[in-house]
């Protein structure tokens, strides 16, 4: 895993810890969790990007034509763990998430999730 993470200084640590967070769910809630997370954050938003993800079987199915039923399985996953994901950004950050958007991409093999901050008061 390259949690290797950009932003501002003071958050180098906290945006490694988000990109550790989504690595460790999305393990624990498909089996096998990306190769590669980074983070990145203009202080509102927060996106992270997730690379070698597929598992075995859904690599099956891409390789049997059948990857929109795997991009539609990924979106029923993102949903189910997104309440989840969002309550640690929040604690990670000590910021409320206002938005949370994700989507996926078969070949390069890439995922991504933003998140959308309430206004730092």
């Amino acid at each position: 895993m390259n949690a290797t993470d950009a932003g501002p200084p003071e958050w180098g640590s906290r945006l490694a810890a988000i990109s550790t967070l989504a690595v460790r769910m999305f393990g624990q809630y498909t089996g096998r969790g990306p190769s590669k997370a980074r983070t990145f954050t203009d202080n509102d938003t927060v996106i992270v990007v997730l690379q070698d993800m597929l598992t075995m079987g859904e690599l099956t199915l891409v390789g049997n034509d059948r990857a929109e039923l795997v991009l539609a399985t990924r979106k029923i996953f993102q949903d189910i763990m997104s309440a989840e994901l969002v309550a640690g950004v929040e604690q990670i950050l000590e910021r409320r998430v206002i938005a949370f958007l994700s989507s996926n991409h078969i070949d390069p093999d890439i995922a991504i999730g933003a998140f959308f901050l309430a206004p730092d008061r």
